[in-house]
């Protein structure tokens, strides 16, 4: 069956991939007979309501799924295809309450357009109440017209064909849908766990909705265990726990999620204070001091789920644990006593290349999730000079999906992968392309994204004596 999904018009570019993760989280099938990123509206085939209500109620990126009751060009065609495809099922409608409601993207209507727009549909002889709030059934007519972007491409295509502009405000109509409500997504969750509200975080906390978006690409889910290796403030592992996974966490710095105050039973770190304040604590298992290259987990497949943003080395070089070439590893002392036993203590870094980072990751990931476990990294991806990245590889793990996430100087992409059964292997012809530079030293040798970043930002002019 045709269901309509209404997406948010926000990172267009995940918006499919999470329809695919969820209908593969819920062992669904889903096909996409209509889609545009320009549009809020797409097209989706689903095997029945249930399906898809099992799949959108999960979405962050969508906000509702209807059934489809007919499409078309224009309000003549929409009325056609309505009557050639639910005339037989009218009658079981006929004495529910219900309610119309019109959503136009890119152009508003008056109430006496909409008015218009509802009575039109008259022939479909409903004979129950309207009824405003919670009614039996809920029709929506959908119309899709040009998006301000296209109507800026026309606009130069039409000056490069010194074609005259076209007359008239309103813009072009593309589609118009008619449908039956079906569910809502959970997109209001994202109110819910707003940074804004949120009692602990910091400069690098990922936003509430690209989290939730991570973890649906992961299939976080009840029963399953979810680790973050770069965990700061926790904002993926609360995504995964809102899902029902049970989470733990690492970083190679604890004051990251801890927090630098005292901690207490009434004052608990920072991280756990986080889930304490949505109550789903219970979701939390630990936290832990360690980087990937020095990590006390155990090397067989155990989680089902890794969900991590890496650092980027762009404020400060990359560094894991560890004495830096030439240092003096003899044990360190502070009045007498060995340092590392000392609550202040911090342990020593050394540099660490963003390549070498990347390929760590995937290692640890093919070496400790289960079949079929997934990993949901962030990895930037280029900047204003249009240098791409290679997307790192793994034998044993499949590349699900790719979406990216576009700033003004850098891009940054999500990249979802699979870890494959025993004996399958996945392409790794471009992994071997990628390397770090073998006699790097300083942070941008030993990182090429760190060194373009700063390669793309203008000095600053020095002022002028009538600025002075």
């Amino acid at each position: 069956m045709e269901c309509v999904i209404r997406f948010a018009q926000s990172h267009e570019t995940f918006r499919q991939a999470e329809i695919e993760a969820l209908a593969s989280l819920a062992g669904v099938d889903v096909e996409f007979v209509l889609y545009d990123k320009y549009s809020p509206f797409c097209i989706a085939k689903f095997s029945d309501l249930e399906a898809a209500r099992k799949v959108i109620s999960r979405s962050v990126l969508a906000q509702d799924v209807f059934e489809l009751w007919g499409r078309g060009a224009t309000h003549e065609e929409l009325h056609a295809d309505v009557r050639h495809r639910t005339e037989h099922r009218w009658k079981d409608y006929r004495d529910v309450s219900f309610r119309f409601l019109i959503d136009t993207f890119s152009v508003k209507r008056s109430q006496a357009e909409k008015r218009s727009l509802i009575e039109s549909f008259a022939y479909l002889d409903l004979q129950g109440p309207i009824q405003l709030k919670d009614p039996d059934e809920l029709f929506v007519i959908l119309e899709d017209y040009v998006s301000d972007t296209e109507e800026i491409q026309q606009q130069e295509q039409q000056q490069q064909e010194q074609k005259p502009p076209k007359q008239g405000k309103r813009k072009d109509l593309k589609n118009v849908y008619f449908g039956r409500w079906i569910c809502a997504s959970s997109r209001t969750m994202m109110d819910k766990y707003d940074l804004k509200k949120r009692k602990y975080i910091s400069t690098t906390s990922m936003d509430a909705e690209l989290s939730l978006v991570t973890a649906n690409m992961a299939h976080a889910a009840p029963g399953k265990l979810f680790f973050d290796p770069f965990v700061g403030t926790g904002s993926f592992l609360i995504a995964a726990a809102h899902f029902g996974a049970a989470t733990f966490g690492a970083d190679i710095d604890g004051r990251s999620f801890k927090g630098r105050h005292k901690i207490t039973k009434e004052n608990p770190m920072g991280l756990l204070a986080n889930f304490q304040q949505y109550g789903i604590e219970d979701k939390f298992v630990d936290a832990l001091m360690s980087d990937l290259t020095n990590t006390p987990i155990r090397d067989v497949p155990f989680l089902d789920g890794i969900i991590c943003d890496p650092p980027y080395g762009i404020r400060e070089g990359l560094r894991v644990l560890g004495v830096r070439e030439g240092k003096s590893k003899e044990p360190a002392y502070k009045d007498g006593v060995l340092a590392y036993t000392q609550d202040d203590w911090v342990p020593p870094k050394r540099p660490y290349g963003f390549v070498t980072l990347q390929h760590d990751i995937l290692n640890f990931a093919a070496r400790t999730l289960v079949v079929g476990g997934r990993i949901a990294m962030w990895m930037p991806t280029a900047n204003e000079q249009n240098v791409e990245f290679i997307i790192p590889t793994h034998p044993r793990l499949e590349i699900a999906s790719i979406g990216v996430q576009t700033f003004s100087t850098w891009s940054r992409r999500l990249l979802t992968y699979r870890k494959l059964p025993e004996g399958e292997v996945s392409s790794v012809s471009r992994i071997k392309s990628a390397t770090d530079d073998p006699n790097g030293v300083t942070a941008n040798e030993l990182n090429e994204f760190r060194r373009l970043y700063f390669a793309t930002k203008k000095p600053a002019k020095s002022p002028t004596t009538e600025q002075i």
